[in-house]
């Protein structure tokens, strides 16, 4: 058996380890998960009794075309509904883009450290990934305008950017656009949209009448607290999004993925409630950052990376012993960990196993 030669050495995706299996590995009873970027909240009320009603359907196909979800978006956003694709979680929609336009030999920019989907599907089809390095965290537009040439297909732009948190501005955003020539796609990956409080963040919705090559992600699983029904949807014109359609498998959504995210769309005063919480439990954590003279990126997501200056697997480690799952292991940030925003209790004591940590470093280098 012989296969594609560009898939061969594709590292396969990591995710946080799941909590049932460091409690038994660790012998631990109270393990507190801040690796992955879900709603420590979880989901509105709404989402459980959508889902609890579905279960009569339980043997049916979903609708392929998700028509009442696609309705309550739509208003939601303000768009039409051909406006709008939806996924097994936005991962799909960077798939299926891939697989729509990407021929081998055709290029592709990103940052060198964002969402590691971006490029993995970009191998798949052959596509050449030019990866130009952030700026203090953040994308930097203008050297990615550079790197445009006649074999350009797609920019990736992900805001708030993960790992880093850190965003590009309305600003920033629509002088690149101005200058990115009509041929090459611009993805503006938004999962982290609802966190964000910088007044400064693009609009982009309103922003699609005057590029009709913008593509915006967004998710459900963030903030809506849908990580496990995997339902992610894009906003673009509708001639790309037909486009985009073209590729899609015919039942990509579960009925309970599209009935929950009808409920979690229209509990509003609950996402309000979250994104407030976020942004109060990631102030706290950046003080404490600051106070342990820890140098991070400000965020303005539901996570953050911090340098802990030392390897980050061993910081992993430490703090795995301790009960608490983060996230290591980013290539152009070795000694840096990525926590999520969690409750306070949690972020409480992440700090008090993270002071031990810090402590532990200080009393070996000595």
């Amino acid at each position: 058996m012989k296969p594609k030669s560009q898939i061969v050495n594709l590292p396969v995706y990591q995710p946080g380890k799941p909590i049932e299996e460091v409690k038994r590995e660790l012998g631990l009873e109270q393990v507190i998960k801040l690796a992955s970027n879900e709603n420590p909240y979880g989901s509105s009320p709404a989402v459980l009794e959508a889902i609890t009603k579905e279960l009569a359907h339980v043997s049916l196909y979903p609708d392929g075309s998700a028509v009442e979800l696609t309705g309550v978006l739509a208003k939601h956003l303000g768009v039409e509904r051909n406006n709008i694709i939806f996924g097994c979680g936005s991962d799909e929609i960077i798939a299926l883009i891939t697989r729509a336009f990407f021929l081998p030999g055709d290029e592709t920019i990103m940052a060198d450290q964002t969402f590691s989907v971006y490029k993995s599907n970009a191998d798949i089809e052959g596509a050449v990934t030019i990866e130009v390095p952030l700026q203090d965290g953040t994308h930097d537009l203008s050297s990615m305008l550079a790197e445009i040439n006649d074999k350009t297909k797609v920019i990736w732009v992900c805001n708030p950017n993960n790992p880093t948190g850190t965003i590009v501005s309305e600003q920033e955003l629509v002088a690149f656009m101005d200058r990115v020539p009509a041929h090459v796609m611009v993805v503006v990956d938004e999962a982290y949209y609802e966190f964000v409080t910088d007044a400064a963040y693009p609009q982009t919705v309103s922003m699609l009448d005057r590029y009709p090559n913008l593509v915006i992600l967004r998710t459900f699983s963030k903030i809506y607290g849908l990580a496990s029904l995997r339902i992610g949807y894009g906003i673009a014109r509708p001639e790309v999004i037909d486009l985009i359609n073209r590729v899609r498998e015919p039942f990509n959504t579960s009925r309970f993925g599209q009935v929950a995210a009808t409920a979690a769309l229209l509990d509003q005063p609950f996402v309000q409630e979250c994104a407030n919480q976020n942004a109060s439990e990631r102030d706290y954590l950046q003080n404490e950052f600051a106070r342990l003279g820890l140098p991070f990126f400000t965020s303005q997501g539901n996570f953050i990376l911090v340098d802990l200056d030392m390897p980050s697997k061993d910081a992993f480690q430490s703090l795995l012993k301790q009960g608490i799952i983060v996230r290591p292991g980013f290539q152009v940030y070795p000694t840096y960990i990525r926590v999520s925003v969690g409750k306070p209790e949690q972020n409480r004591a992440f700090v008090t196993a993270l002071e031990n940590t810090l402590a532990e470093k200080a009393t070996t280098s000595h």
